[in-house]
């Protein structure tokens, strides 16, 4: 079964290298917790590959083939070590692993391509199965910005300029979305420009994908509904208080006792 999420393999790694920040605090996190950990939305290893290389092991699932396939790419390129890390196909709405684990982490807004109440709701299931004992759910979504969800659709929005690693070559992206402010969906296309060393647009690419965003107090009452208790609510990666500035949020959870 094919994922919206394929068209992405080949330039995920190009259009997020600036992503970085997160890193850290997931390696220490799992670190922190010891493995087994589960990564929901691996995608192509962005996160998987620090933290098998940090000696920690872990499980990547994702719904699309062609990202896995990426992944495993990237961690045979790794200095992991052979076994630490595994990667398997699956639907993070509804996936039953025959384990449990210490910790489960969905980085990078991957909650958010859950697009209905129903698929978070049966994904925090999933979850609380698999969870040890005294084992966090830890996960990032965006603070929604009221200034962006009444955006133009029609306009292009400079992102910012990337490097694609493989070619040296200078990428400037571009961001449309379309808001459905109902159903709280953004329907995102990222346009990337691709420059000759002259400065010549040698080739240009879309993506697209759409996610389902969620305001802070609907986010709590959806994981405590689920059977959660929200430890922590971070503002940022560097695990300052949660508030009115805050752009990110960052929840620790664990299964209520």
């Amino acid at each position: 079964m094919s994922s919206e999420y394929d068209q992405w393999a080949d330039m995920y790694d190009v259009v997020y290298s600036y992503v970085r920040s997160d890193i850290p605090f997931y390696v220490e996190t799992v670190k922190r917790h010891g493995g087994p950990v589960l990564e929901l939305g691996c995608g192509t290893g962005r996160v998987t590959v620090p933290i098998a290389e940090a000696g920690v092991e872990i499980v990547g699932m994702d719904i699309s083939k062609s990202m896995l396939d990426a992944a495993k790419t990237n961690l045979a390129e790794s200095s992991a070590e052979n076994g630490i890390a595994s990667l398997v196909y699956g639907d993070m709405s509804d996936f039953s692993l025959g384990q449990s684990f210490s910790a489960i982490i969905v980085p990078f807004r991957g909650f958010l391509s859950l697009l209905t109440t129903e698929e978070q709701t049966r994904s925090l299931d999933c979850i609380s199965r698999h969870l040890s004992p005294g084992g966090h759910l830890v996960f990032d979504v965006f603070v929604p910005d009221l200034d962006m969800l009444v955006q133009e659709e029609d306009i292009l929005y400079h992102l910012r300029d990337v490097v694609d690693h493989r070619t040296g070559q200078r990428v400037v992206l571009w961001n449309r979305s379309r808001y459905d402010n109902h159903q709280q969906i953004i329907e995102v296309t990222v346009i990337g420009d691709v420059l000759s060393r002259l400065g010549d647009v040698e080739r240009r690419f879309y993506r697209d994908f759409r996610i389902r965003y969620v305001h802070r107090w609907e986010m709590h009452h959806l994981l405590t509904t689920c059977g959660f208790e929200v430890l922590e609510v971070f503002g940022d990666f560097n695990k300052d208080a949660f508030d009115e500035f805050s752009t990110e949020m960052i929840w620790v959870t664990g299964v209520a006792k």
